[in-house]
């Protein structure tokens, strides 16, 4: 339908078409269509081309961000707003969808017809490409945001499953805690009285001071044969539970080799009692030292969370280790790269300089390339984080075996709004918002690709 049915008033009530000459809104009525929608109807889809500027004329559209099937509201514009494809833009395939809000009516017009309405009034597509600059930079705010969000999302989830696994480990010590410590005063009172010889006792004592440094390596066909032989020499000291008490024994590096001679030194009716304290308490031990190891991983992710978010500094630049920004971001996306069975490669300069920047800020860009390079390859995939000083620069390559980056599409892969995602899969604005943090660091952001190698390279300048 063409905009035959429309009034020049229809036009100039809207604020971008206000004040244009006769002639010029004449051309747009000339040119352009009118569109009705009832309410909730579909206007643009995701896959859509992007072909047309919309002028709102009564009511309003609501856009939708749509990611895995589930649509997320993005913004709304009303009557007397403009939207959809203006002068220069280089959107081409719509990403979101947007619905009617209410009874509209929209005036559009073809992209095709921007190069003649250039032509025609100047002062028009100044007007729109001013238009176009805003909703960028509001867009480009609206995602850097939304990339915070879901990166602390990814953060959250992440952090929670790497906790899981230590907390877990020291509820589980902490309950054979208990139960190997209740059972020690009865332990203790029958050693006691069965063996008061101190001589046995302190050999006893000494066997049970501490864990080996290291334990042997077995198969768990060899390690199966090990606690056979020990259990049935255990068995032959009258020891009930053999088959338990192997188990720890046999944790503790300790062999029918070593228990032999104390075993000899003590009483006959002691031995049960002592073998089962001696394991009770080797068992201790390591149980502590798993509660340690675990609480060391708990504080371990702590520290990493706190570099990545960079919770103790403000947001001005400051003196930057890019290994410390590098191994946290990599630690928070570990449960990503084990999910996908990526393998992560350092290949990191010694003594490298350090930089001038903004840890929160570049640790976004560790993350938008990392996490590029994860989606870009298959399970069982290999990236390698490189750093190499170079002049007054450092540089930081991400490196991924992937299938590549085609030809055509390498030249506009920072391009804002460009992606390679299906429709609502992604925004493109992930390497633009990289782009720019690295240049406002002084740097550069530059990518090459083939088939089997693509390497995004950051150069940073070093410390003045």
């Amino acid at each position: 339908m063409t905009a035959a049915s429309l009034t020049p008033e229809d036009l100039t009530r809207l604020p971008t078409f206000a004040d244009l000459p006769t002639e010029t809104i004449t051309w747009l009525l000339e040119h352009g269509e009118r569109r009705a929608y009832a309410s909730g109807d579909a206007v643009v889809q995701p896959g859509d081309e992007a072909e047309y500027m919309m002028a709102v004329l009564t009511g309003g559209l609501q856009f939708f961000v749509v990611r895995n099937g589930n649509r997320e509201p993005a913004f709304r514009i009303g009557a007397g707003q403009v939207s959809g494809v203006l002068p220069y833009s280089r959107l081409r395939i719509i990403q979101g969808l947007s619905l009617a809000v209410g009874e509209t009516v929209l005036f559009t017009l073809h992209r095709s017809l921007f190069p003649a309405l250039e032509h025609e009034s100047p002062e028009l597509v100044q007007r729109l490409v001013g238009l176009m600059s805003d909703r960028a930079r509001q867009e480009a705010r609206t995602q850097e945001r939304d990339d915070k969000l879901r990166a602390l999302g990814k953060l959250s989830a992440g952090l929670a499953h790497e906790l899981n696994n230590p907390a877990a480990a020291i509820m589980r010590a902490a309950e054979a805690l208990d139960a190997r410590l209740r059972a020690k005063p009865a332990q203790l009172i029958a050693l006691l009285k069965h063996c008061p010889d101190p001589t046995a006792l302190e050999m006893l004592a000494t066997l049970a001071s501490a864990l080996p440094p290291s334990l042997p390596q077995r198969t768990s066909l060899e390690r199966a044969d090990v606690e056979d032989e020990l259990a049935d020499w255990l068995e032959t000291q009258q020891v009930p539970d053999a088959y338990l008490l192997a188990a720890g024994l046999l944790d503790a590096g300790l062999t029918h080799t070593e228990l032999q001679p104390v075993v000899a030194a003590l009483p006959a009716p002691s031995r049960a009692t002592a073998l089962a304290w001696l394991e009770g308490q080797l068992t201790t031990l390591r149980l502590m030292h798993d509660v340690q190891e675990a609480g060391s991983r708990i504080t371990t992710l702590v520290s990493n969370v706190k570099i990545y978010s960079h919770m103790d500094r403000g947001t001005d630049f400051a003196t930057l280790d890019v290994h410390a920004g590098l191994d946290s971001t990599v630690n928070i996306l570990g449960y990503c790269m084990r999910e996908e069975k990526v393998t992560l490669v350092r290949d990191y300069a010694p003594s490298l300089p350090p930089i001038v920047g903004q840890v929160s800020s570049l640790n976004q860009v560790w993350t938008n390339l990392i996490d590029n390079a994860i989606d870009a390859l298959p399970p069982g995939g290999e990236i390698t984080l490189r750093t190499r000083p170079d002049g007054d620069f450092v540089r930081v390559w991400v490196i991924d075996n992937g299938p590549g980056i085609p030809p055509e599409v390498l030249p506009r892969i920072m391009e804002p709004f460009f992606t390679t995602k299906p429709a609502g899969e992604g925004s493109g604005l992930g390497l633009d918002i990289a782009l720019r943090i690295v240049e406002q660091h002084g740097g550069r952001l530059e990518v090459e690709s083939e088939p089997g190698r693509t390497a995004f390279c950051v150069w940073l300048p070093l410390k003045k």
